[in-house]
């Protein structure tokens, strides 16, 4: 899913921050047609001062709780 998690880093639906870690940034897409049914793509990206990386991305049924610090106009 390298093309959709890349679609999602680049237009995501919501950009949530995370409870846990303030410097983790969640990024999710909905895909109505994946391996195992619609789902959210979440691709976690962690925010360093000069830098940020992927930690990790994996499908969900539901956006996680935090705050929301983007969501896209529909």
């Amino acid at each position: 899913m390298l093309a959709a998690i890349h679609e999602a880093l680049l237009h995501p639906e919501f950009v949530v921050q995370s409870n846990s870690d303030e410097k983790a940034h969640l990024y999710y897409r909905y895909y109505s047609k994946t391996m195992v049914g619609g789902k959210y793509l979440c691709v976690i990206v962690k925010v360093e001062k000069k830098e940020a990386f992927i930690l990790t991305a994996y499908l969900t049924d539901k956006v996680k709780k935090g705050k929301i610090l983007w969501e896209a106009k529909q």
